[in-house]
């Protein structure tokens, strides 16, 4: 059985994305990536949203005319090897990129116990809105947030403006660019 997990860049004031959608605010220093290259390691299992799968294409090959490093290789060996959850209404089985890539039209609660249920390790339920439901139903064990030194005012935000958590800090950490991370464990 599996643990569901939330993990997030988030400005000081709450926000994942800017008021334009921008997230590059959080690009990760080498420090940083590192840490999230360690954490892929214990995630057996990726949910996402359309446009997050999408994005995600990026690590299934390296890409011609740029020199990955060490971490950058590893992450991706370690991306292509979880198991990918894609929720989308709009696109369809020929859309997955992999065999171990599966495509659900709508992503419920039951279906999202269900998948952290039959894993084995961590399943990561990745971005705001397709982790919110999850979230607000006390479904979600771990958060991690990396918190990046900048207020943006508006946006989308990293946590549903009703949630209710009751949370205690596993682990923090600082690093030399200024990001924070927080791990929360559901109390």
């Amino acid at each position: 059985m599996g643990t569901l997990s939330f993990t997030a860049t988030v400005s000081l004031d709450g926000y994942a994305a800017g008021p334009d959608g921008d997230f590059q605010f959080g690009a990760p220093s080498a420090e940083v990536f590192r840490v999230h290259v360690e954490r892929m390691a214990s995630i057996s299992t990726e949910i996402l949203g359309r446009r997050t799968y999408e994005l995600m294409h990026y690590w299934e090959a390296e890409p011609e005319g740029e020199d990955w490093g060490d971490d950058e290789r590893e992450f991706a060996r370690l991306w292509q090897g979880l198991d990918i959850v894609a929720a989308s209404s709009t696109s369809t089985a020929e859309d997955m990129t992999r065999e171990n890539h599966k495509l659900v039209p709508e992503l419920t609660l039951d279906a999202i116990a269900e998948i952290a249920e039959q894993a084995h390790g961590e399943v990561e339920i990745f971005g705001p809105t397709t982790a919110g439901p999850a979230i607000r139903a006390g479904l979600v064990q771990d958060f991690r947030f990396f918190i990046v030194p900048v207020v943006l005012g508006g946006g989308l935000r990293a946590l549903p403006e009703d949630a209710r958590l009751d949370l205690r800090l596993a682990e923090s950490r600082v690093f030399e660019n200024g990001f924070t991370m927080l791990h929360y464990r559901a109390a």
